[in-house]
């Protein structure tokens, strides 16, 4: 059974949140965050051997990054290491991983994950994960994993769950993407929703069933390159396709559409660390709240704050409260954590204004 579970790690992604500590040429998912000696990559792909075979472990990521993560997961073989030609969001890069595994075993149940996720119990996590494998290997379900929420969260999106069906696991009712305060407060007294954690299980045929149904473009356009999946010609038919493929999100393309997606509600220490403010929250702090990663930080008459650098600098801070302060080489930035929501757009004016060198 377990030679026929594989999983998927989604490492494509840019990680402008976390810019100036994140940037272009080395986002968020090849960071040591927390100085454990393991990026956020290597601590997934680390995870993930212990639920599923180590060659059965595919890492999608762009063509930039292909150099980076061979030299973070040398362990890699070429085969697993399936390269995007440009961003296309996630469903295109799902389907390319989902019909490359299908040419290899076409009887996988297939994990797919974002390489840059915090999971704190880990024992809770792999017993969830091997709960999940066993369930769509028998059933033609969708299933997606739900955190129980413990604060009204507007940067997550959120599941309305019906009926229990199974041990923890039930029918979606609906997917919601991240509310506002107000309605993310009424969403938890509901009892009703858990965050969405982007994590998703289902049998391979199950998935490319969903794609032929509701993204026929992708589903068609890859099934063109059948024969030359696991080939030496692979790489030439990925390039020419991806460029047609349309730019959509898993989420959207298919798990809000579906009728048959399941989620199963787990409590494993979650995050996404999508943002500073998630990063703030599940890092050590002191006495006032502050939080520093990889240096050493003196707050005087501060609180609240988080204070990141790439080096072992010494930084002191007076009279902030509630700050991102972040350097990486050549850039600082100095951002009330309550408007870092701004940070994507001060990335984008920043290279409009001074050019790539700072992003």
């Amino acid at each position: 059974m377990k030679k026929n579970n594989y999983c998927i790690i989604m490492s494509g992604g840019v990680g402008s949140r976390f810019w100036p500590f994140s940037k272009e040429n080395k986002p968020k998912q090849f960071l040591d965050f927390f100085g454990s000696g393991r990026s956020l990559l290597q601590s997934t792909y680390d995870r993930f051997k212990k639920i599923v075979p180590a060659e059965n472990i595919y890492i999608v990521t762009n063509d930039a990054y292909a150099d980076m993560t061979i030299k973070q997961l040398p362990e890699l073989t070429n085969d697993q290491l399936l390269l995007e030609p440009m961003r296309r969001n996630t469903a295109p890069a799902i389907a390319f991983a989902t019909f490359r595994i299908k040419a290899v075993n076409p009887q996988a149940n297939i994990i797919v994950a974002p390489s840059d996720h915090l999971i704190l119990k880990e024992d809770e996590f792999i017993a969830d994960m091997q709960k999940g494998l066993n369930f769509v290997s028998k059933n033609p379900v969708l299933l997606t994993l739900g955190i129980t929420p413990s604060r009204p969260e507007t940067g997550y999106g959120y599941i309305q769950v019906d009926n229990e069906e199974s041990s923890g696991i039930h029918k979606v009712k609906a997917f919601t993407e991240k509310p506002n305060l107000e309605l993310a407060t009424k969403f938890i007294e509901s009892g009703e929703f858990v965050w969405n954690s982007g994590i998703f299980l289902w049998n391979v045929d199950t998935i490319l069933e969903a794609f032929e149904k509701y993204l026929p473009d992708i589903s068609h356009k890859f099934k063109e390159g059948d024969k030359f999946f696991n080939t030496p010609s692979e790489k030439k038919f990925i390039d020419e396709s991806f460029p047609f493929c349309p730019n959509v999100s898993i989420d959207y393309g298919v798990m809000e559409k579906a009728n048959n997606v399941y989620v199963n509600i787990s409590n494993f220490g979650w995050s996404d660390l999508g943002t500073w403010g998630a990063l703030h929250e599940v890092s050590e702090k002191d006495k006032n709240n502050n939080a520093n990663l990889n240096c050493k930080t003196l707050f005087v008459e501060s609180s609240d704050n988080i204070v990141a650098m790439n080096e072992d600098k010494l930084v002191v801070l007076q009279g902030l409260k509630d700050y991102i302060v972040a350097e990486s080489d050549n850039v600082l930035l100095i951002c009330k954590k309550s408007e870092e929501q701004r940070i994507k757009q001060f990335v984008t004016d920043v290279k409009f204004s001074f050019g790539d060198e700072f992003v």
